[in-house]
């Protein structure tokens, strides 16, 4: 039959398209056709077919599938969403730039002992306290000094110390405070000292509850005068880190958290510590940037 077919809308997509999405307006292509034999018309609808997928994002390998046509002449095709964003393209972050691509994968000494460690819970803090450790800043690498000023002269610079202790009793230095990257001055007296503090950096109280309640008391003592367990740290950020772990404290010198990070995996893997879920979480979200960290020794 060579009748001519009525003129009406072509709605040829009624839905939303990656960007529609980011406003929340719906998208409708619609077209209207004059009177045309129905050759013809079916024709040019195979044409508009294609262009309404150029405008939806469509690839050349999508199918849209077409309603029954209306005795109008109306050509109404699926509703619903618009393809996906071509794999090739960068997933629209909803401002209309394309967002960042994946993190590189983890491949560094740091990533790869932490997907080593134990996951549970914490345990209770029942029977902890300071003595579990043993004498606070003990000798027990019996240089003749004790740990506190060991750590002190290894992480300040222009260190002074005082006359007659064989070089055991600083007195004064500076250096880069790692916590919050400012330049700090320590000066030996009376409210003077506590502007610097030897942290642990995995909290002798995490530890006790995450594996050290375990140990025997001359592992304890080893584990609270180890250096890699110790830094020389600014004494108000120490006592705002308190006994937190990484899932609720991490230094305020972001450029410091990577390292600070990866000498807990260090900590936790020597001593066969274990870490809670949101700990490794937030480990593994530090260390999604600088995915090739090593581990500090």
């Amino acid at each position: 039959m060579t009748g001519e077919a009525a003129a009406g809308p072509v709605v040829l997509y009624r839905g939303t398209t990656p960007a529609a999405e980011a406003t929340h307006v719906p998208v409708v292509v619609t077209v209207t056709l004059e009177p045309m034999r129905r050759r013809a018309h079916a024709g040019g609808t195979m044409a508009l077919i294609l262009l309404a997928a150029g405008l939806t994002g469509c690839s050349a390998g999508t199918s849209v599938a077409p309603q029954s046509a209306s005795a109008s002449g109306t050509v109404a095709f699926r509703e619903g969403t618009a393809p996906p964003v071509p794999s090739s393209r960068a997933a629209d972050n909803g401002t209309g730039v394309a967002g960042p691509s994946a993190s590189p994968p983890l491949s560094g000494a740091a990533a790869s002992a932490l997907g080593s460690l134990e996951v549970k819970g914490r345990a209770p803090k029942t029977g902890y306290s300071r003595a579990q450790f043993g004498q606070a800043w003990a000798d027990v690498d019996r240089n003749g000094c004790d740990t506190r000023n060991d750590i002190l002269a290894r992480d300040l610079q222009n260190v002074t110390f005082k006359a007659g202790t064989h070089n055991c009793v600083v007195l004064t230095g500076d250096y880069l405070e790692p916590y919050t990257g400012e330049h700090v001055f320590f000066t030996r007296g009376q409210g003077t000292s506590a502007a610097v503090e030897i942290d642990h950096v995995v909290a002798l109280s995490n530890a006790w509850q995450t594996g050290a309640q375990l140990m025997d008391a001359g592992t304890r003592l080893r584990y609270a005068n180890d250096p890699l367990v110790l830094l020389a740290v600014d004494g108000p950020a120490n006592q705002q880190k308190g006994d937190g772990d990484a899932a609720t404290w991490l230094p305020a010198n972001k450029s410091f958290r990577c390292p600070y990070v990866a000498r807990q995996i260090a900590i936790k893997a020597k001593y066969h510590l274990w870490l809670t879920a949101p700990e490794k979480d937030a480990m593994v979200h530090v260390l999604s940037a600088c995915p090739e960290q090593q581990l500090a020794n």
